[in-house]
């Protein structure tokens, strides 16, 4: 999963926007053409219904160790309910891989707040921190498997990471005074000390981000090289690519394009050509969203009690 939009003005989010539709377009023009839709379909009929299964199967897991962060995150808030936490984890999932411009986080702190009573702005400051994680686990990853980088700089990229993972919280817990300044200042201190909680929730968030990105990207590098009639070894920097690219600040719309494009980059140090690249990963992108659709749309239809209580209608409007 990718770090949520940082806000800005009304300008840069339209810019933003247009330079999304317009990166998702090209991707579509450049299908369009020569028949390349057919060539991905072609992709997917070397591929036996067992192996399509395993992948499934291991990419639900992978839902489940995301339902089991939240519980650690916010034991004190679901009462041991997994199964509602679950459904929370395959709709949010769902709506990120579905609504345009990374609209669809806002499904997180929404539900939470729907089906546990969670504070929004606590959510969504949790949100935020899983974010982090996941952008530091899968930039480590990436400097340790792209292919061509200089030892020098993959030791350094690592080392940077790291670090910026260790200090960030012990940041954010250090005393400050942010709380006595001007409007914004003091808002902001607010902020800051929501962040600090967040961080410092969750007794092992680390674990369940480095296990859960451990097998997705594991068993989309499986799914890719069987694409590619390749190896993992090969292949696998791309799964990493397409994942990494989710870090920029523009996406194309529901990640088509920049996703692509991020998994034929590193495929191409591998060998790859950028042609083959490109449809072996949309191809694993179309894959990992009907799983997502398929999953979210079946949490749909199995709603969770809300521990919110329900507010009474006045008078003959009850009855």
């Amino acid at each position: 999963m990718a770090l949520p939009p940082r806000p800005g003005g009304p300008l840069e989010t339209c810019l933003k926007r247009a330079i999304s539709i317009i990166v998702t377009l090209a991707l579509l023009a450049w299908l369009a053409s020569d028949q390349r839709w057919k060539m991905v379909g072609d992709a997917f009929a070397s591929i036996t219904p067992g192996a399509f299964v395993a992948v499934a199967a291991a990419l639900f897991v992978t839902y489940v160790l995301r339902a089991l962060r939240v519980c650690d995150e916010f034991r004190g808030d679901v009462n041991g309910r997994f199964g509602a936490v679950l459904r929370v984890i395959l709709i949010h999932n769902a709506m990120i891989n579905i609504v345009p411009f990374r609209g669809g986080e806002t499904a997180f702190p929404i539900l939470l707040r729907q089906v546990f009573g969670v504070p929004i702005v606590r959510a969504s400051a949790s949100l935020l921190w899983f974010r982090l994680q996941d952008a530091f686990v899968v930039g480590v990853l990436a400097c340790l498997v792209w292919p061509g980088l200089h030892p020098a700089l993959r030791a350094a990229g690592i080392t940077v990471l790291i670090a910026a993972a260790w200090y960030l919280p012990r940041w954010a817990r250090a005393p400050h005074n942010w709380t006595a300044g001007g409007r914004i200042v003091s808002k902001l201190g607010k902020l800051r000390d929501i962040f600090t909680e967040a961080t410092g929730r969750s007794r092992y968030g680390w674990w369940w981000t480095m296990a859960n990105w451990a097998l997705k990207l594991g068993v989309q590098g499986w799914l890719l090289a069987m694409l590619l009639d390749t190896s993992f070894q090969t292949a696998f920097p791309g799964a990493v690519g397409a994942e990494a690219a989710a870090i920029l600040p523009v996406q194309g719309v529901a990640g088509f394009g920049t996703y692509e494009a991020g998994a034929a980059a590193a495929l191409l140090y591998s060998g790859i050509a950028m042609k083959d690249g490109l449809q072996a990963a949309l191809a694993l992108h179309l894959f990992i969203l009907c799983s997502a659709v398929a999953t979210g749309a079946i949490a749909w239809l199995f709603p969770s009690k809300s521990t919110l209580p329900e507010t009474p209608a006045a008078g003959p409007a009850r009855k």
